[in-house]
């Protein structure tokens, strides 16, 4: 069983601090249909660290825990639950809600926090399909490679800077390779193994070439 208002060791409070982040990135994700909060146990009378879309509850910062959290968390503890429980519910005001509640393991195994999410299915349609949709002033939609291995991502993502490359007309043809380079060092692809070798077959060129290109771009870079 977890046991609340326990003081948090350094490791402890490093792990529910990297969950802020989480918080952000789903509720940014998610959109404003969707509550985010992020639960301290080491002070359930101030339990919320970080919440975004509170205005559906009214919570801000160092609200206590609810007693649904609480009910969930030692569901979660009690019947075996790999870790998080979903469900439906209502809130106070009797909006229905769809909710999940994670539980954030510290030091040991001990659960030290939760993560509630909770979508509200009241949510106008024409909201949720606003987060849908692009914004006008997005720059272009960026392409995601889906691969199965390393060596087809590399190869994968050096066809994709190829075919950007050479449809920039400002670049000339010498510079085409580099740029090329230039390209996989900002995607992080030579942090691949191989990535080099398969590069340079790609493009038929010798892997010192490569190396070589890779070191300019560095070397700009830090300059």
């Amino acid at each position: 069983m977890s046991e609340y208002n326990v003081p948090f060791t350094d490791e402890d409070h490093r792990i529910l601090s990297s969950c802020v982040t989480l918080v952000e990135g789903l509720a940014d994700y998610l959109g404003g249909g969707y509550e985010i909060v992020l639960h301290s146990l080491e002070d359930v009378e101030h339990s919320v660290v970080k919440i975004i879309n509170g205005h559906h509850t009214g919570r801000t910062t160092g609200a206590p825990i609810t007693d649904l959290a609480l009910s969930m968390l030692s569901r979660i503890e009690n019947e075996n639950r790999p870790g998080y429980i979903s469900y439906f519910s209502r809130n106070k005001k009797g909006e229905p809600l769809k909710a999940a509640t994670i539980a954030i393991r510290g030091v040991g195994g001990r659960i030290i926090g939760l993560l509630c999410i909770n979508f509200y299915l009241n949510t106008p349609l024409s909201q949720l399909l606003d987060s849908l949709c692009a914004p006008a002033q997005q720059s272009p939609a960026v392409t995601e490679t889906f691969a199965e291995n390393t060596r087809e991502l590399v190869v994968q993502s050096v066809e994709q800077a190829r075919a950007q490359v050479m449809a920039d007309g400002s670049i000339l043809p010498s510079n085409k390779n580099r740029e090329i380079v230039a390209l996989l060092h900002r995607w992080n692809i030579f942090k691949i193994k191989d990535s080099v070798p398969l590069t340079a077959q790609a493009l038929d060129i010798s892997p010192n070439t490569v190396y070589l290109h890779l070191r300019n771009v560095r070397q700009e870079e830090d300059a």
